[in-house]
């Protein structure tokens, strides 16, 4: 049956086709919807006819004694999956109205059915990113999650792996087509769970079960970043954690929260079993980071064009010539500016201690860019 706000819409989108007066009527013969609003909730007994016998239904000036509440023109039954939920009707003369009439019913159901599916995708979408973030969040499935997990077709008895893909800040929500084909562009394992997480980010909990090779799991999340920059000129990266059992799932989503801290500033895919200082990094307090920050390149960090040298210092291996040459400068210029790092900061870039204080400084400094940036 239809509903009133969603024939509005049909009469919105036909008065786009035709100038006839239009009205929507329910499977019961009462106006739901229509051009004329003093004609909205009268009875309309062609109506109940077309409903009823499934079939369009002329109306001439001769019928109009006859039948209660029309008026001269065409009645034809929406249909939806085989069943008559409403009637649409254009007044005007049956010889002039009768041409397009069939069109615009095809139209119509076109329409209906098309914002049926994205009714169901957007309950589908809902319910699986509420699944997901109490799956995340519970020590133990509760019996409703295991209802929730077979109504949405879920296997929680499969090893897994979380995954978080943000996307970059975007003036714009992603439309509902968008999300569509995200979601539809991981799909290729029946087992693997895509969930919205607001309209900045996608949970992945994939299935890596013995059969699963990791490579695999590792290409996906490039084709797919490629796939979101090719198509919808989205940048996004990735932190992956690692295998989980169902019971652990919770700590791999952890992991991927750890590891997407370290792929937001390098904008990639970061794994967290490749994490070594990082993993350190992640167990202290933003307080004792901002802390550590103060204590070594505190002096440097208003200095964009020092802290920069030094990330590609950094980026290089710590190549001076691989550096200057990337930034463009002379072999010297750096030699320059690494000796004015030491004077400001007492840390001398070519000893391995101080080195590897400057190299956490930057760490903590790329973790809070709100803070230091």
């Amino acid at each position: 049956m239809l509903q009133p706000d969603l024939a509005e819409k049909i009469v919105k989108e036909v008065q786009k086709l035709i100038d006839e007066e239009i009205i929507v009527v329910s499977t019961e013969g009462y106006i739901i919807a229509g051009t004329n609003q003093e004609r909205i909730g009268t009875f309309h007994e062609g109506a109940l006819i077309t409903s009823q016998k499934r079939k369009k239904l002329i109306i001439t000036e001769k019928d109009i004694p006859q039948l209660k509440g029309v008026k001269a023109g065409i009645n034809l039954p929406i249909f939806f999956q085989q069943e008559v939920i409403g009637v649409i009707g254009i007044t005007g003369n049956p010889e002039t109205v009768t041409p397009f009439a069939e069109i615009t019913r095809k139209m119509i159901e076109l329409f209906i059915s098309e914002n049926y599916y994205a009714e169901q995708f957007d309950w589908h979408s809902r319910a699986v990113e509420t699944f997901v973030m109490e799956w995340l969040q519970a020590n133990k499935p509760s019996p409703a999650l295991l209802n929730q997990a077979r109504t949405l077709s879920i296997n929680l008895e499969l090893n897994r792996t979380a995954a978080i893909i943000e996307f970059e800040q975007r003036n714009q929500p992603l439309t509902r087509d968008v999300w569509s084909a995200i979601l539809t562009s991981f799909s290729q394992n029946q087992h693997d769970v895509a969930a919205r997480s607001g309209n900045e980010r996608l949970i992945l909990l994939i299935d890596c079960s013995d059969s699963v090779h990791p490579t695999t799991t590792k290409n996906r999340l490039i084709h797919l970043l490629q796939f979101l920059k090719n198509s919808f000129g989205i940048s996004a990266y990735a932190g992956v954690g690692q295998k989980a059992a169902p019971s652990a799932i919770r700590h791999s989503y952890e992991q991927a929260e750890r590891a997407l801290k370290i792929a937001r500033n390098k904008r990639n895919i970061v794994f967290d079993e490749e994490l070594t200082l990082e993993m350190i990094s992640g167990e202290l307090s933003p307080k004792v980071k901002s802390d550590f920050i103060d204590r070594t390149i505190g002096s440097i960090l208003d200095d964009k064009e020092l802290l920069g040298t030094l990330r590609e210092l950094f980026q290089q291996n710590h190549s001076l010539k691989n550096t200057a040459k990337n930034l463009h400068i002379h072999i010297n210029t750096l030699h320059y500016r690494l000796k004015k790092v030491e004077e400001l900061t007492q840390l001398n870039p070519g000893n391995i201690h101080d080195l590897l204080n400057i190299y956490l400084a930057l760490l903590f400094l790329d973790e809070q860019p709100k803070i230091k940036k």
